[in-house]
């Protein structure tokens, strides 16, 4: 399969798998932007959304510059003005020069990545384009927690848990800032929706994430 092919596919992957609940998801991502991530991203970073997909975390946050990174052509419709758009394969050079970043934030996404060395690669370009002491925000399926449910999804390669994403970051350079296991269900908008005040009292509330939590969050610096 050609890029052009590759890219086609994943347009239409977006538009199978999420174009009927995008108002739910979009409603999710506020309250998650806004209740959990807003406060450890300042107003004043330069945010790079990694496999920023129709856009939903980094439409919603504030930042003095927002930047998308994705490969599907049709995000580039879906980002708010403002959000500067990088359409690229990112495990290749990111067009951003050395230092250039706050924060690298990425949600659900590393796991799409084909092999071991495309991660490797796209890490070390995310330890490049940070500045000394910027944060690099991993959310993702853990595996551990999730034996058969993880491959129902055709464009799910790397089968990655806490421990694996916390090992390969130090790897590259990263020093582990935070590291949790079990933190979001593993799907936010499934067959069933939550009222936004269940979702604000969950995040509130750490111990519920062990009862429930199928996504590991892992947060890592770059070192001073």
């Amino acid at each position: 399969m050609n890029e052009t092919e590759w890219k086609d596919e994943l347009a239409r992957e977006y538009a199978a798998r999420f174009a009927g609940a995008d108002a739910y998801r979009r409603s999710i991502w506020r309250v998650l932007t806004a209740d959990f991530f807003q406060p450890i991203i300042g107003p004043d970073a330069v945010v790079l959304d990694l496999g920023c997909g129709w856009g939903e975390f980094i439409n919603q946050i504030h930042a003095a510059r927002r930047i998308g990174m994705d490969l599907n052509p049709e995000t580039r419709e879906r980002l708010h003005a403002g959000v500067e758009f990088l359409e690229q394969n990112c495990a290749e050079p990111w067009a951003l020069p050395d230092g250039e970043l706050d924060v690298v934030f990425t949600s659900n996404f590393l796991e799409h990545l084909r092999t071991k060395d495309e991660l490797r690669a796209t890490l070390a370009e995310a330890h490049r384009c940070l500045k000394p002491g910027g944060r690099l925000i991993c959310l993702g399926p853990n595996i551990k927690y999730l034996p058969g449910h993880y491959w129902d999804f055709w464009d799910h390669y790397l089968p990655l848990t806490e421990l694996a994403m916390t090992e390969v970051l130090r790897l590259q350079g990263f020093t582990i800032e935070r590291c949790v296991g079990r933190f979001l269900p593993y799907r936010m908008s499934g067959q069933r929706t939550w009222p936004m005040w269940i979702v604000r009292a969950f995040l509130r509330v750490p111990w519920l994430w062990w009862t429930v939590g199928r996504q590991f969050l892992v947060v890592a610096r770059v070192a001073r």
